[in-house]
């Protein structure tokens, strides 16, 4: 199949005149970006408390983290970004009277931030607690020791190296929260994935414009792994983890 590539379609103005194609997919990116910073935030904030809890001796603790968990990991994404934007809202009239009376794209970005937030909290939080229960027993009882509280154990002693342990892959969490960012489309966020498909239904360039998406998203993904990989580096503890880094 012979296909004649038209590049120029990004510096062809839009149906209202007011941007050019390329204007679309900047803006696309930013909205992406801008979910997958504020999702990314909470998903560690969140995650790193779920798996902490779950590895304390307290049963209810344990009990209730293991529930966050496996609620977030049994529900299909799709579903959850459905269920945020179109039900929750239906049950917290605070949150519904804002979403309603703020223009649709703000309503928008934040059912897909609190929806891709929570989803990666509980993936983050079954690595912190594999982390945690990675390090010799030891570390613990010696931190209770020095007469150290609970709370001050995991600040100083347990979490500094389980973060460390965990870096490989949580980078593969960053990746993937960029990438399912994606699913916004389907509650109509203009991100990425909706500004191509927007431009490929008004030109029929669809090629171009998700060769553009695909690019975009590579370099994006690329970037945050090269970023963990150095943060990964600099946080080893010389001859505790083979390899520190990539």
């Amino acid at each position: 199949m012979n296909y004649n590539w038209n590049w120029g379609v990004f510096f062809q103005q839009t149906p209202d005149g007011d941007a050019f194609y390329w204007e679309w997919i900047v803006s696309g990116l930013l909205w992406t970006l801008a979910v997958s910073a504020a999702a990314w935030l909470i998903a560690l904030v969140l995650g790193s408390v779920i798996g902490v809890i779950r590895t304390t001796e307290r049963t209810w603790l344990v009990r209730l983290g293991n529930a966050w968990v496996e609620l977030f990991r049994n529900i299909p994404l799709l579903v959850q970004m459905f269920l945020w934007y179109f039900v929750i809202p239906e049950f917290i009239p605070p949150l519904k009277g804002w979403m309603t009376s703020t223009e649709p794209i703000y309503a928008q970005f934040l059912a897909a931030v609190l929806c891709l937030g929570l989803f990666t909290s509980a993936r983050i939080a079954e690595q912190v607690r594999a982390g945690i229960q990675s390090l010799p027993r030891g570390q613990r009882m010696a931190g209770r020791a020095l007469g150290l509280s609970e709370v001050q154990v995991y600040r100083h002693v347990l979490l500094p190296m389980a973060f460390r342990i965990v870096i490989p892959p949580l980078t593969s969490e960053t990746m993937n929260l960029i990438k399912n960012s994606s699913i916004a489309l389907t509650i109509g966020l203009m991100e990425l994935t909706f500004r191509s498909r927007e431009m490929g239904e008004y030109t029929f360039n669809f090629f171009e414009a998700f060769s553009a998406a695909t690019i975009i998203y590579i370099a994006i993904a690329m970037t945050a792994n090269r970023v963990m990989a150095w943060v990964e580096r600099r946080a080893a503890v010389p001859g505790y983890i083979a390899g520190g880094g990539r």
